[in-house]
């Protein structure tokens, strides 16, 4: 499949990609073999891209995790759940189209799912906001959090955002607040929570998501306290070293994985999940089916235990005393 929109690293096998096929072109229109030719060029170029992916550096994989072309949470929602209803609203101010959520069907199962939702283009983003919610998003993210305990379904998260929303309205209706109203409705939840990081996770705005039983994630996706360029800004002044600061924040899905901070990483599609969303949809729906299941299966007041334990040993320390 082919994309409009490239990423700096992968224009030069692109254009062998590119050449391959016009090789291909040629052979069929003047009917001359290079058969073997052409296999063996497609065995240097799998050969490649799989040393070129299996190598990538934190920035690039946050170039990945940025693609315009990348499934949003509507993409899953459309592919995963059945008799989607959306809800709206925070009965409060507004609706806020950058978190979107609702009642599902996940294979014959009564769900609640809420998720940040990015545009696909301007006008789609303009709308979204780029996925970054305002105060309102999160209070309608409360209420359905709310709702999903009082029936007792299970909810299950989709984060993609590089944020809250930061701006001058968002903070005067309570943006700190509404997210640590989530924070804590989270936490306490009579319900299980499942969290699967789609794209980008930065800041509170994504954790406001993602206190959960089970955090998933992609395997290009990236999730951390601050976004690169932010980071670079604060730190050094400078932003053009945000590709250095992705290195120290330890925001790609194995560095989380290795520190325990999501519990399992999902294996995307060589050049990521833009390139086969059908594999995807079927590999992520496996493995939340595989998390519910287990935790259908245990008692709450196990699972509100585990989880506040699970949050307990994120950033675990230890204490020394030295006596002179």
């Amino acid at each position: 499949m082919t994309y409009k929109y490239s990423l700096d690293f992968e224009k030069d096998y692109q254009e062998i990609e590119k050449k391959l096929t016009e090789l291909k072109e040629i052979a069929q229109n003047k009917q001359i073999d290079f058969s073997h030719e052409i296999a063996a060029l497609e065995a240097k170029l799998k050969e490649y891209k799989e040393k070129k992916y299996n190598t990538l550096s934190a920035w690039q994989k946050v170039k990945i995790a940025r693609h315009p072309a990348r499934p949003t949470t509507m993409d899953y929602i459309a592919a995963i759940f059945d008799e989607f209803f959306e809800l709206h609203g925070d009965r409060c101010f507004r609706d806020d189209p950058a978190i979107v959520g609702g009642l599902a069907l996940f294979n014959g199962v009564p769900v609640t799912v809420i998720g940040h939702q990015k545009g696909r283009g301007t006008s789609q983003n303009i709308k979204r906001n780029f996925g970054m919610p305002h105060p309102e998003g999160y209070r309608k993210a409360v209420r359905l959090a709310q709702q999903a305990e009082k029936f007792k379904r299970p909810v299950i998260c989709f984060i993609d955002t590089q944020g809250a929303y930061p701006g001058v309205e968002a903070e005067e209706r309570g943006q700190g607040w509404a997210i640590a109203q989530i924070l804590m409705q989270m936490s306490v939840l009579q319900s299980p929570i499942i969290s699967l990081v789609i794209g980008e996770g930065g800041s509170g705005g994504a954790l406001a998501l993602g206190v959960a039983d089970r955090v998933l994630m992609l395997s290009y996706a990236v999730y951390s306290v601050i976004s690169p360029e932010g980071c670079a800004s604060i730190l050094c002044k400078d932003v053009s070293k945000s590709s250095e600061m992705c290195e120290h924040l330890k925001m790609t899905a194995q560095d989380l994985y290795a520190m325990e901070i999501v519990d399992e990483v999902i294996p995307e599609p060589l050049e990521g999940a833009h390139i086969n969303p059908n594999q995807t949809y079927k590999i992520v729906k496996e493995k939340l089916q595989l998390h519910l299941d287990e935790l259908l299966n245990q008692k709450m007041d196990d699972i509100i235990e585990q989880r506040y334990k699970k949050l307990r040993n994120i950033g675990i320390f230890r204490e020394e005393v030295f006596i002179e």
